[in-house]
């Protein structure tokens, strides 16, 4: 096996990794500060499509995912070199494999300020900025005004969504919300998601569900909040409340500052700022869909 600290980057071998993976990204993780989130690597491993450059003693030396929305959209995230092989081009060589995989799909990404230079280089644009709230939210005396979704019988992390499987549940309904604001079909990784998450609940008016958002778990038992799709701020609002309402620790939201109205509400509940990140879209191309309804991205390594 080729050694990182010897061999030109661009000769360096990339392959996909695997769920029997899971130890060494975690290790790659807490090697760069960023914890051990099992259940999130996990589910990437499991949903996404990871490559990593390996060394000879069989560590990590660096990684990258990228999750595919059919033919129209894809997200990279995660891009992780160890610190001994910093500086070396490894980046270069993960993102330049996952662009050309990923064809001529509109590729999105969130940047850290030490990413973002690099991904600047290889043609990406930054189109916002993206707030991580974190905090103990406080629902006050706000009624409940969203309800559980109901999913149907059969959904299960080991079952693609079966559109017309139970005409009486909302999967349908949510399917096709989430694919008319996305702009792309992620209707499989949603059903995963579903089956994934702590709750999914739902906003409806008399024609049916017209927002969703989705509660799950990763590190330190934290309840990260996303995606959140809604008509309007206060139906939004409602969602995150109702989510968050019960839990038993810190929350977890990313919010555009594009969104000042929401971002005001959050700190006023007890949800602080804790760090931001650059979207940046590659080439600069439009996104598909209707990003006026979506409020908070699923997770910032997928969208």
């Amino acid at each position: 096996m080729p050694d990182p600290l010897t061999t030109p980057a661009a000769e360096l071998p990339v392959r996909r990794l695997g769920p029997e993976d899971l130890d060494r990204c975690l290790a790659l993780s807490e090697d760069r500060a960023w914890g051990r989130e099992e259940r999130k690597w996990l589910f990437l491993l499991e949903n996404a499509e990871v490559y990593a450059i390996e060394a000879p003693s069989g560590e990590l030396a660096g990684t990258v995912t990228l999750t595919r929305y059919g033919t129209t959209a894809a997200g990279i995230g995660m891009m992780l070199v160890a610190t001994r092989y910093g500086g070396r081009g490894l980046g270069r060589r993960l993102m330049t494999h996952v662009l050309d995989t990923a064809g001529d799909a509109t590729v999105f990404l969130w940047a850290t300020e030490l990413g973002r230079p690099l991904y600047e280089k290889l043609g990406f644009e930054t189109l916002g900025v993206t707030e991580a709230r974190v905090g103990r939210l406080r629902p006050g005396e706000d009624p409940v005004l969203t309800r559980p979704a109901d999913l149907g019988p059969d959904l299960g992390p080991d079952l693609d969504a079966d559109p017309g499987s139970d005409s009486d549940s909302d999967l349908d309904a949510l399917l096709a919300l989430d694919a008319e604001v996305f702009g792309a079909d992620r209707a499989a990784l949603l059903a995963r998601l579903f089956a994934f998450a702590e709750e999914v609940r739902v906003v409806e008016d008399e024609t049916g569900p017209t927002g969703y958002a989705v509660s799950w778990r990763s590190m330190n038992n934290m309840l990260f909040i996303g995606p959140v799709v809604a008509g309007d701020e206060a139906a939004a609002r409602a969602l995150v409340t109702d989510l968050a309402r019960d839990a038993d620790g810190l929350v977890r939201i990313e919010v555009e500052r594009t969104r000042p109205g929401l971002l005001g509400w959050l700190g006023e509940r007890g949800v602080s700022p804790a760090f931001s990140t650059s979207f940046m879209v590659h080439g600069g191309r439009p996104l598909p869909g209707d990003r006026t309804r979506m409020y908070a991205p699923m997770m910032l390594a997928m969208g």
